[in-house]
């Protein structure tokens, strides 16, 4: 997993590469968007979509975790296989990416560019841009990118170092099916009920990683400890608080809050509530706690490699 950060933190995923032949989180969601297309039909009942819900899930893991048990057995041992699984396992970790899609929405931010600055922000978050000022762009991109954080690097890399190629295989397709199908609209109240049940599982342990990372990379890592203590709980996910408030007290600005999503608005309590608004140059102090959480990740990595 130490492989795999580096190799995707230094190349990330090639665009002529992606362009030729996708990425391997793209073909998982191809498995899924089939599966939900035969088996959530709208003549179904609750229960029957509830267990064809189930059925996606198994049926993805399956697709997914099969195919990484196969190739981990066929590699060798020693340092040239952990290469070789790193070197496999380095797509589907997002710590560059993660941190680009940010820099995007900071640089404009920072510029007065409001317009480039939602633009880059709708590319990260389901809540409406054009409703956002200055200081909701920032508070948007934070917050993903201390959410993200959690389910695009450290999840992975946690899961990975536990079970290998199919740990961090299995987490994507688990982590996949969430973001796919595992809202609770109309349509998928029930059929992605399992899978976001599922996701709410594997982030546990990795979610409350997280803000123990941001918390000991923080410049101020008291004020992030008891921010994160007082105000995770109060979050609407049961582990998104963790990281968010994290980040929230180690840089001294509040997050979450009412956000509008369409025509609705949700009435979301605040994160560090009685802290300013984040500003463009917060984004900044921001992306350099992120870089320096992945350090102290690496570094932990390290450890346990040398260990073992």
């Amino acid at each position: 997993m130490l492989v795999a950060l580096a190799v995707e933190g230094l190349a990330g995923w090639p665009d002529r590469l992606h362009a030729r032949i996708g990425h391997p989180v793209v073909w998982i969601g191809a498995v899924i968007a089939a599966l939900e297309a035969r088996w959530n039909r709208p003549g179904f009942t609750d229960r029957t979509r509830l267990i064809l819900g189930g059925v996606t899930v198994a049926a993805t893991l399956a697709a997914t975790v099969l195919p990484a048990m196969a190739l981990a057995a066929l590699l060798p041992g020693g340092w040239i296989g952990a290469l070789l699984t790193g070197l496999l396992a380095a797509p589907l970790v997002a710590g560059r990416s993660l941190h680009d899609h940010v820099a995007r929405v900071a640089r404009p931010l920072a510029e007065g560019n409001l317009a480039a600055a939602r633009h880059a922000v709708s590319m990260i978050v389901g809540r409406d841009p054009e409703r956002l000022d200055g200081a909701g762009i920032a508070r948007a991109a934070l917050e993903s990118l201390a959410e993200n954080a959690s389910d695009g690097v450290v999840a992975p890399v946690f899961w990975g170092a536990i079970l290998g190629l199919p740990g961090i295989a299995g987490y994507k397709a688990i982590n996949t099916l969430d973001s796919m199908i595992g809202h609770r609209s109309d349509r998928y109240l029930h059929f992605g009920r399992i899978a976001a049940r599922l996701d709410d599982a594997a982030n546990l342990v990795p979610a409350r990683l997280t803000g123990l990372l941001f918390c000991v990379a923080a410049g101020r890592p008291r004020a992030a400890w008891r921010t994160m203590l007082r105000d995770a709980g109060s979050h609407r996910s049961p582990n998104a608080g963790w990281p968010e408030a994290a980040m929230a007290g180690g840089l001294a600005i509040r997050l979450s809050g009412p956000r509008t999503y369409g025509e609705r608005i949700s009435a979301e309590p605040w994160l560090n509530a009685a802290a300013p608004d984040p500003e463009a140059a917060d984004m900044t102090r921001g992306l350099r706690l992120y870089i320096r959480s992945l350090a102290v990740l690496a570094g932990l990595l390290a450890v346990v490699a040398l260990a073992a």
